[in-house]
């Protein structure tokens, strides 16, 4: 079974780029009727937070994206320990004691001599009774990874390709700190292990962890997950921007973006497959397909966000959206006013006009005479669904008035405003005694 995993580290709001990692896991793991496992990875106690777990946890149920499992790197220490264990018995991790200081020194004098700045693992020279010696006077150890140079690294990448590295040009990493606590790369390898997760998709700025990691996988003696990364999220100035790294899922639902429109636009992002705001989870993941990805940077951008959005409002029921309207607003008046609508909250603005009061228009003379004849054709004209086409009807017989200069007066005088819903779907909503009242004020 496919298993794909997210996780993010509890040390901050999810941002659209968290999101779309997010979304494209659930949809890889769903295209193939597999699961999608959430893991919080606080393995960064100081800076972990209880607060951003939760939130977490709402922005991914507000998109809809359901998890099959919740694991928390900080309730699987044991774990660790017994897979360090192993490691440590094989000689594939061994204490260092460099200084940031000394290993920053050792960094430039190989830059300095044209050669790539990798450690150069002194520690390894290290006798049995030297490091009984440092632990013995309290200087605990940090550890590192011992990556194998015995031949390339390489895997074929579900996006990218065939990748190929030398382990010979790459540090071993820093796997664990002399406090004990870990770092990044180990206990995910741990956890994707103990979690069945065949597939790993993220940003190609892991891929050169990747590389490590599927050395740590084969240390451990599990099957190496298929990998895949993908083009990082930047702005539309075309550049990786400040601005979509605090640009949470708070904000956007502050500023009246649907869940929908979200999904729908970062679903198809960094594919060659078109947006489409119609196309919601379960469709996206049906055609999900990793070949669709490109390798040229995916570009996030507000104004097709917003256009996005407005056409997934306009298609909303009144069911999705009934806990949102205004009180007494029904279904015949959202079939009227959505149309107009970016935002669901927009609604209120309409529904003011719908309900009243409005603002008597400055009119010319001859439209204030206008609007007062319609108030009198109004008042024989049949009042059903087909009541402003009859007016108009009337009207233009009457007064031999076409296009704007029949239609705007009315519109003005009944709304208040030059623009808005078809007036057909409006002024059954209005009212006759309402209409009869705005026609009658504004001539």
């Amino acid at each position: 079974m496919t298993v794909t995993r997210f996780a993010p580290s509890p040390t901050g709001l999810l941002h659209v780029g968290n999101i779309r990692t997010a979304l494209h896991n659930y949809l890889l793991a769903k295209q193939a009727g597999g699961r999608f496992v959430l893991r919080i990875d606080d393995t960064d106690a100081a800076r972990s937070r209880e607060e951003y777990v939760e939130a977490i946890r709402t922005d991914l149920a507000w998109l809809g994206l359901g998890f099959d499992g919740e694991e928390r790197q900080s309730a699987r220490s044991a774990l660790y320990e017994e897979a360090f264990a192993k490691l440590e018995a094989g000689g594939r991790v061994y204490p260092c004691w460099e200084t940031p200081r000394e290993l920053e020194l050792r960094r430039k004098v190989l830059l300095g001599r044209g050669l790539p700045p990798i450690y150069d693992r002194a520690a390894l020279a290290l006798t049995t009774e030297d490091k009984a010696a440092r632990i013995a006077a309290g200087d605990l150890p940090h550890w590192r990874f011992l990556l194998d140079h015995a031949e390339p690294i390489a895997w074929d990448d579900g996006i990218r390709g065939p990748q190929k590295f030398e382990a010979g040009q790459m540090s071993d990493p820093v796997v664990r700190r002399a406090d004990g606590s870990w770092l990044y790369m180990l206990p995910s390898v741990i956890d994707d292990i103990a979690m069945g997760v065949t597939q790993i998709l993220r940003g190609e700025d892991h891929v050169s962890n990747t590389a490590t990691q599927v050395q740590m996988f084969t240390a451990l003696g599990a099957p190496v997950p298929a990998f895949a990364h993908e083009a990082l999220l930047v702005g539309t100035e075309g550049k990786l921007s400040k601005r979509l790294g605090s640009l949470g899922m708070e904000h956007l639902r502050e500023a009246g973006i649907e869940p929908q429109a979200l999904v729908a636009l970062l679903g198809r992002l960094g594919t060659s497959d078109p947006v489409d705001p119609a196309l919601g989870l379960a469709e996206l993941a049906a055609a999900f397909d990793l070949s669709r990805f490109g390798r040229a940077p995916a570009r996030f951008d507000d104004v097709e966000l917003e256009r996005v959005n407005a056409a997934v409002v306009h298609a909303l029921p009144f069911e999705a959206v009934a806990d949102r309207l205004p009180e007494g607003m029904d279904a015949a008046a959202w079939a009227a006013l959505r149309p107009n609508l970016a935002h669901v909250s927009e609604v209120q603005e309409w529904w003011q006009v719908v309900t009243g009061p409005v603002a008597v228009p400055a009119l010319a003379d001859e439209d204030r005479a206008y609007c007062a004849e319609a108030a009198v054709a109004l008042e024989s004209v049949e009042w059903d669904e087909g009541v402003w086409k009859a007016l108009t009807s009337a009207l233009k017989d009457a007064t031999g008035r076409k296009g704007k200069a029949l239609f705007l007066p009315l519109r003005q005088a009944l709304t208040g405003m030059e623009h808005g819903p078809d007036m057909a779907a409006l002024l059954p909503l209005i009212g006759r005694d309402a209409a009869l009242a705005r026609l009658r004020a504004a001539g």
